[in-house]
């Protein structure tokens, strides 16, 4: 009878020992120096430009242009004086009627005596062919002895020219009407008497001609204020307080 094998016995094996830590050194020796720690990146290098920028101070706004000089203001223009054979004429016959003789700013002016003012006018027409009218107008000048300036504006149209004559008012006086002269004084003067307050003599219809009839004072006068309206005008005729 056949026995059977035995059983192989496996060697028995034991478990694993832990693995023991390392041996610490000997006493007297020093410790291992410890590895040095990584150097922190160095900053990126800026660029020199802005390195120079951020260095300099910004630069602070030009200061605005300064504004021209205003130009030297012009002398005022002055009369000129002016000599012609028609004024040596009118000299030699009137004398010291014939105040002034002048050029101002291209424009011929005499200036003559009232009392000879109508034979001046007449005298431009009928030898100087001054054959046109053209204005009347006055000028107040209240602190003044003779206060009004009274200036005729004659046309030649065969000479192509113009020429002022000027006289000079007392308040109150009168003048000789042109319109025997230049019937276009007719209205001319009634505005000059409506305005001014000036009377002529031997004029066909000396009245007002832009305000009404019963208005109170000349609103060109300087002594005129001008804000001044006739209250009770206004109030007779168009029933309202007026609004000045």
């Amino acid at each position: 009878m056949t026995k059977s094998a035995a059983p192989e016995t496996k060697p028995e094996t034991k478990p694993s020992e832990p693995v023991k830590a390392a041996a610490a050194p000997p006493t007297g020796d020093k410790p291992a120096a410890a590895a040095p720690a990584p150097a922190a990146p160095a900053p990126e290098a800026k660029p020199a430009a802005a390195a120079a920028k951020l260095a300099t101070p910004a630069a602070k706004p030009a200061a605005p242009a300064a504004k021209p000089a205003a130009p030297a203001a012009k002398p005022a223009p002055k009369p000129e004086p002016w000599d012609s054979p028609l004024v040596a004429a009118l000299k030699a016959q009137y004398g010291s009627g014939i105040r002034e003789s002048s050029i101002y700013v291209g424009q011929k002016y005499l200036v003559v005596d009232s009392t000879i003012a109508y034979e001046i006018l007449l005298r431009m027409r009928d030898d100087e062919r001054f054959d046109y009218l053209v204005d009347i107008t006055a000028v107040h000048y209240p602190k003044r002895e003779t206060q009004f300036d009274l200036i005729y504006i004659l046309y030649s149209f065969h000479n192509n020219e113009r020429i002022r004559i000027k006289t000079q008012i007392k308040d109150g006086e009168t003048l000789r009407s042109a319109f025997a002269i230049w019937p276009t004084a007719n209205w001319l003067e009634r505005e000059v008497f409506d305005m001014f307050g000036i009377s002529f003599t031997e004029h066909p219809e000396l009245k007002r001609i832009l305000m009404p009839e019963d208005w109170k004072g000349n609103p060109l006068r300087k002594d005129y204020a001008i804000l001044q309206q006739d209250q009770e005008w206004v109030k007779i005729n168009l029933g309202i307080e007026s609004g000045q």
